[in-house]
């Protein structure tokens, strides 16, 4: 009696190929140390009064209070009065909205072009890539505060939106010239050489391929440019150019320079205001120095070794000396 016996052969598992939401979740792992979660919950706390101002806000901001000027801190006004009576909490909730609004949306519109200019200058070559470095080049140097000033000045009333999309207009060149060089450097990697001989479209090679191995240079330009544009909205606020009846931190602190707060130390008028500014500032340089970290194998390699050896209950500032044992004669043979 015979068997036939049929031989199966084997195939070998292949391994799971990174998917795109992979591979854009390891891009994001640049917020998971301290510094970059400790920034976020500042920066979300301000996000979170921005939106819920009204509810927060115990006042309106321009309800006047005859009977309470010039008032200190107290149950009733935690933060003080004005000069007309006006609840100083309420101006500095409401005057929060202003300033994420404008230094999120011109982070977007700089972002955006950033990207889309950075990266096609990086990975084509030829005149195409030069005319848009030379254009990069161009708004590099324009200044940003005098254009904005001069575009105020044609408008009774400037809108937020407008002063943020200046702000966006002229704040995007940086962030382009360092994705075009990173992406200059990506574009002869063997992973892309693969997918352009593939046939791959120049968008999913940019969208699928590049952005992700991107995302740690563009969340540091968004960052950047949120601060630079939130530092603008103020400064252009307190010297006058944007209507004083539009509530942000720049326009309280104009009110409480132009009635002698500074003067007569009414602290309560200008300090939470110069605090938040401060404070927001802080939250976007944890998150910067946060990318930094992770994107600087030394500086990464610094802050886990740091925290290990504060986990241990060591100094890291103290300067460790390993001393062996000598040998003595009587640990020698004859």
């Amino acid at each position: 009696m015979s068997a036939t016996m049929t031989l199966r052969t084997a195939k070998p598992t292949e391994p799971p190929r990174t998917t795109f939401l992979a591979r854009l979740g390891a891009a994001f792992a640049m917020f998971r140390n301290p510094k970059s979660i400790t920034g976020l919950a500042i920066l979300g706390f301000f996000v979170l009064i921005a939106i819920f101002a009204d509810v927060l806000a115990p006042y309106s901001p321009t309800k006047v209070d005859n009977t309470a000027r010039f008032q200190a801190p107290s149950a009733e006004h935690w933060l003080g009065t004005t000069h007309i009576g006006e609840d100083v909490l309420s101006q500095v909730i409401h005057g929060t909205r202003g300033v994420i609004v404008v230094g999120f949306l011109a982070a977007i519109i700089a972002t955006l072009i950033a990207i889309v200019v950075g990266v096609i200058a990086g990975y084509l070559r030829g005149w195409k890539s030069e005319s848009l470095s030379a254009l990069t080049n161009v708004f590099l140097v324009i200044p940003g505060l005098p254009l904005i000033i001069i575009v105020a000045s044609m408008f009774e009333d400037p809108p937020l939106v407008l002063i943020a999309g200046v702000l966006g207009l002229t704040g995007w060149a940086w962030g382009a010239r360092v994705l075009r060089a990173q992406t200059m450097s990506l574009r002869n990697r063997d992973f892309i050489q693969a997918a352009r001989a593939n046939g791959e479209p120049l968008r999913r090679i940019i969208a699928v391929e590049m952005l992700p191995n991107l995302m740690a240079l563009i969340a540091a330009s968004f960052v950047g440019t949120v601060t630079a544009a939130i530092l603008g909205l103020t400064t252009l606020s307190y010297i006058g150019v944007i209507p004083v009846d539009t509530y942000n931190w720049g326009t309280i602190l104009n009110w409480a320079s132009a009635q002698g707060a500074f003067r007569q130390n009414q602290w309560w008028w200008y300090l939470p205001p110069g605090l938040c500014i401060a404070a927001i500032g802080v939250a976007l340089s944890l998150i910067n120095f946060g990318i930094d970290e992770y994107v600087n194998p030394r500086l990464r390699s610094a802050g886990e070794r740091a925290r290990a050896m504060k986990k241990k209950g060591l100094d890291v500032n103290d300067t460790v000396t390993v001393v062996r044992p000598t040998t003595t004669s009587k640990d020698s043979t004859v």
